[in-house]
């Protein structure tokens, strides 16, 4: 018997996405100079290290250690939410683990706002939808962090069409 693979078969990629706040309920933002989403602002974040057996909770505090400098430990990390992406840029599919840091952040515990994949900023709470983010996290990601403060959701984005399709298919406010 023959596999064949089906018409949307790509490899899919794991990452997270840190929400790291300040006392005044700003966000901290990269302003990237890299793919993807080179020129747009994301959270801090990267790919789980898969071949090392790399859990989502260790991976957040690597990348959140590796592009700010601020050691945390998982327990300082609360799962947001988890992001299923079908067919990003006709490449990949991506599952991506949604973390917000327990604690405010002192921006003085950044090391360098400078680093190789772009610049960070601090950005106003109420600013963050009107900044330029990428389109999925405007109309999907950014109002889902903000209705499940302290909760928890689950939501699943077609990219492979002309139009933007998703679906929550779990949510749990806070």
């Amino acid at each position: 018997m023959t596999n064949i693979a089906p018409e949307n078969a790509k490899p899919y990629q794991i990452a997270v996405l840190c929400y790291l706040y300040d006392s005044e309920r700003r966000l901290l933002l990269l302003h990237r100079n890299k793919m993807p989403n080179k020129g747009l602002y994301s959270p801090i974040g990267g790919k789980l290290e898969v071949t090392t057996g790399e859990s989502p909770h260790q991976c957040a505090v690597r990348e959140i250690l590796e592009e700010t400098g601020v050691s945390l430990r998982p327990i300082d990390l609360g799962l947001r939410g988890i992001i299923s992406e079908e067919s990003y840029e006709q490449t990949n599919h991506w599952l991506i683990f949604i973390y917000e840091v327990k604690r405010p952040i002192k921006p003085e515990e950044i090391e360098s706002y400078e680093m190789d994949e772009g610049q960070l900023e601090w950005v106003l709470h109420d600013k963050v939808g009107h900044s330029n983010i990428p389109e999925t996290d405007r109309r999907v990601l950014w109002p889902l962090i903000q209705e499940h403060k302290n909760g928890f959701f689950m939501a699943h984005i077609r990219c492979d069409g002309s139009e933007l399709d998703w679906e929550v298919t779990e949510s749990i406010p806070g």
